[in-house]
């Protein structure tokens, strides 16, 4: 029997918060599903193009976020535009062409798809030097623009909404090379889940207001203990799901802490099944990630948003608001009080559910990857020929 070959598809990601891998692998599930002929291939690009400082800058990054954000937000809006500064950052950090060419020899992609801002500029250096002419797609994981996410040699960016493509246009790209296709999420997000027999499967009362509590993949939420303390305050019990992520220290935390409160509480860390919980909540209280938020649109649930890290995060609030399917919370002694207007408004709550429906996210990965094909198509004329 001919063994066939497969098209491989490289997929560079980051692991400096979870939105860049969850991105990488909602495009694998999808191109898995639709497309079997063709391989993904996710690579951690900081981890291969810098093995013995990935681990240590990671750590920094996401502490000088946690402890300085004033200061990560001055840079973020200094550099949103192209200019000096955001241009001596871009040459600093677009390091390890050597690496990356290698990595590209071994593999030989079709097309090299970047959910990682660094990644998509080493892509556009390797393409500037003419040593390859791979198409590249940049796929941007938030609500929002930034300079840092834009390179003259990306064929197609992938956006989640109009406001992305216009700001992206008033940034110099070209219309014809983004597709606003919404960011793409895990195909189990499309997925009809019923809320009682899945609240039955984890110890949950189906018919008790439930919030979901999600922290981000660090779980770096509020102020720990004291924030989820306080919701104590709400004048009806309510069942809460708190996702810690892995932050197994706040887990234990609050384990003990919360063993007296008069709510129902579900208390988990890092897990794989965020769409099912989803499914049995009515609310979720979140940081503003881009891909959470928009896994949560897909699930037609209502956020309440806290504690944003000024930068993107902030951004993806302002963006959540005004399209209607998030309030947020600006204080983390706000918080219980805008809980529970929330829990006592179920008007309101309908109301951001039927705002999520303007968005069409459930199938945002695969159109996603039929924009990236026709890239493909568009750059090389002989090569992958797609089957449904």
């Amino acid at each position: 029997m001919k063994k066939v070959t497969k098209e491989k598809i490289l997929i560079l990601t980051g692991n400096y918060g979870d939105g860049h891998i969850q991105v990488a692998q909602a495009l694998q599930d999808a191109m898995r599903i639709r497309f079997p002929h063709m391989e993904p291939v996710i690579i951690d690009f900081m981890e291969w193009v810098h093995p013995y400082v990935n681990h240590l800058s990671r750590i920094v990054y996401l502490r000088a976020v946690k402890t300085f954000p004033q200061v990560y937000g001055y840079l973020y809006q200094k550099t949103r535009k192209q200019n000096s500064l955001s241009n001596i950052i871009k040459t600093v950090f677009s390091t390890g062409i050597g690496r990356m060419m290698k990595l590209i020899n071994e593999i030989q992609p079709a097309i090299v798809i970047s959910t990682f801002p660094l990644a998509a500029g080493v892509m556009s250096k390797l393409k500037s030097y003419g040593l390859i002419d791979i198409p590249t797609v940049t796929t941007i994981t938030d609500h929002t623009d930034h300079s840092l996410w834009i390179y003259p040699y990306t064929d197609q960016y992938i956006v989640g909404s109009r406001s992305v493509l216009d700001s992206l246009i008033q940034l110099g790209v070209e219309e014809v090379r983004i597709a606003d296709t919404g960011i793409p999420i895990r195909p189990q997000f499309s997925q009809s889940i019923e809320r009682e027999k899945t609240a039955k499967k984890y110890g949950l009362d189906p018919h008790m207001p439930t919030v979901l509590v999600m922290g981000g993949g660090c779980g770096m939420i509020g102020d720990g203990s004291s924030t989820i303390r306080e919701f104590d305050q709400l004048p009806q019990p309510v069942q809460f799901i708190i996702v810690c992520g892995h932050n197994e220290k706040l887990r234990i935390e609050l384990s003990e802490k919360l063993k007296s409160s008069k709510h129902r509480i579900y208390l988990t860390g890092y897990i794989n099944y965020v769409h099912e919980l989803m499914a049995v909540s009515d609310i979720m209280i979140t940081k503003p990630g881009g891909v959470t938020t928009f896994e949560a649109i897909a699930m037609e649930l209502p956020m309440l948003l806290c504690k944003p890290i000024p930068g993107q995060e902030q951004d993806n609030v302002e963006f959540l608001v005004h399209s209607g399917v998030a309030i947020h919370a600006e204080k983390s002694w706000d918080l219980a009080e805008r809980l529970s207007e929330l829990l006592g408004d179920a008007k309101l709550l309908q109301h951001m559910i039927e705002n999520t429906k303007q968005f069409h996210p459930k199938e945002s990965a695969f159109a996603s990857l039929k924009a990236i094909i026709e890239t493909v198509e568009m750059n090389r004329a002989s090569g992958i020929k797609i089957s449904s």
